[in-house]
């Protein structure tokens, strides 16, 4: 999101990949897609890299009438070392002349500009699930199905190959050339995953991550709250339950399963709850869980204006420039996982009692190096999480304790902003990443406390984390 070009990059949004790639050893992969990359019909002419016009009625989040041009395609050379997925429009490309010439237009457009080790993978089709279905409009009949669907996606990415032949015939390789599907909304839409699987969908062993769309609830959705929906471990094993039993199912393929999209509430995201304090603890639940179920990687959507979004990367007329609490549990998460280049990190849950509360551990070639607890008992900043009253009631706090194998000392380091309602005011272990300081460059702040260490004792090491925060225990391996 909020790349720029090659006259202007945006640096912000490079300078928040960047702290991430340094804490992980390598900077996130990005999916370049979503329900515009199906609305897509290139223009060569266009001096513009995109020209969208929005329909309120469709949705007041993006556009759904989008024309690219060549200059589109610029954005992939603004993130230095960074690999991102291309998303073919499959939603016109399988059913409309204007829709098929812009696969074919796009394919050498996209590969000259992911050429050098840029591309991750492609991807042809967003939710085709819901091609039929969708509110937005239907882009297939009632007849549409998986058989039909394989059919068109095969035919597809058959064109897809061709033309990498043509002009980039060093992107055809089993080592550089393949897809991220079936990408679905979910598991029980009008097509489903499995059978799609049985309909020989990966016929020409091409797929290279099996992808599937989670969101836990909607924006607009009846009795979504922060600590019922979001802030809820229980809410979220429940939320990727069937995610996991297809990637049960599918084991057998010996091919990764991930999430190529997921955030806390589809729609964008809910104002109050996914741009809250409560929805970074969420993501650092959400994103271990997954982990620890051997869900691979997850995506986590994000858009300009968009309220679940990590961070804006431009000022509009919505929304202004900023670093987004979201952004601070992709660091938190980040910081649990290390760095993945170094060594085999295996995530594993420790049940707790309380569905307001979650635990982890992470083993680096399997000796315990970190333990992470994420206490989501909600405590507001304001009372009622809304009014500009402050809470008067002292924030409360909950000792946790874990049985490790050796003795030896403990580094600890905090999630923390004033409550779980907070917009602002938030650090991880001290550093702030917020435009107005550096421009997303880690800044360390003078007013919170840092360098926390304690010991294990007979083998039992003890930590306090109040309501709302989160740690991350270091045991100083891995």
């Amino acid at each position: 999101m909020g790349t720029g070009n090659n006259s202007l990059p945006n640096t912000f949004s490079n300078n928040l990949l960047t702290n991430l790639g340094k804490l992980t050893g390598t900077k996130p992969h990005i999916r370049v897609g979503g329900n515009t990359q199906d609305y897509a019909l290139y223009n060569a002419s266009l001096e513009t890299a995109i020209n969208g016009t929005f329909n309120l009625q469709r949705s007041a989040d993006y556009p759904t009438t989008i024309f690219i041009g060549p200059s589109y395609f610029e954005s992939y050379s603004t993130w230095p070392d960074t690999k991102f997925s291309h998303g073919f429009n499959l939603g016109l490309g399988g059913n409309n002349s204007a829709g098929w010439e812009t696969l074919l237009d796009t394919v050498p457009l996209a590969c000259k500009a992911l050429s050098n080790g840029k591309l991750l993978w492609w991807e042809y089709g967003n939710e085709p699930d819901l091609y039929s279905t969708s509110s937005q409009g239907p882009v297939r009949p009632p007849s549409w199905n998986e058989s039909i669907y394989v059919a068109q996606w095969l035919n597809g990415t058959r064109a897809i190959k061709a033309q990498l032949q043509k002009y980039c015939p060093d992107m055809v390789s089993n080592d550089t050339y393949g897809y991220m599907a079936p990408s679905f909304a979910g598991t029980n839409n009008h097509l489903k995953p499995i059978p799609t699987w049985q309909d020989s969908l990966d016929a020409d062993q091409d797929i290279k991550l099996i992808s599937s769309h989670n969101y836990i609830g909607g924006a607009t959705q009846p009795g979504v709250t922060l600590q019922g929906t979001l802030m809820n471990h229980t809410s979220t094993v429940n939320s990727i339950s069937s995610q996991v039993n297809e990637s049960n199912h599918l084991a057998y393929t010996g091919i990764p399963f991930i999430l190529g999209e997921t955030n806390s509430l589809y729609n964008e995201g809910a104002p109050g709850l996914s741009n809250s304090f409560g929805a970074a603890l969420w993501g650092v639940d959400f994103n271990l869980w997954c982990a620890s179920v051997g869900i691979r990687r997850v995506h986590m959507h994000q858009g300009t204006d968009y309220r679940y979004a990590s961070w804006q990367p431009i000022p509009t007329n919505k929304t202004t420039i900023g670093t987004k609490p979201p952004y601070y549990g992709n660091i938190a998460v980040a910081a649990m996982l290390d760095d993945l280049t170094k060594g085999n990190v295996r995530i594993a849950n420790l049940p707790l009692e309380s569905a307001f509360e979650a635990a982890y551990a992470a083993y680096v070639d399997e000796r315990l190096a970190r333990i992470a607890v994420v206490n989501m008992r909600a405590y507001n900043y304001t009372v009622n999480g809304t009014s500009a009253v402050l809470n008067p009631v002292a924030r409360p706090s909950k000792v946790y304790s874990f049985e490790v194998p050796e003795n030896c000392e403990v580094e600890i380091k905090r999630l923390y902003a004033n409550g779980s309602d907070a917009i602002s005011g938030i650090t991880w272990d001290g550093w702030s990443y917020n435009w107005e300081l550096e421009k997303g460059k880690p800044i360390r702040l003078a007013n919170v406390t840092i360098g926390e260490r304690t010991k294990v004792e007979g083998g039992v090491v003890n930590v306090t984390v109040q309501d709302s925060t989160a740690v991350i225990l270091n045991f100083g391996r891995g």
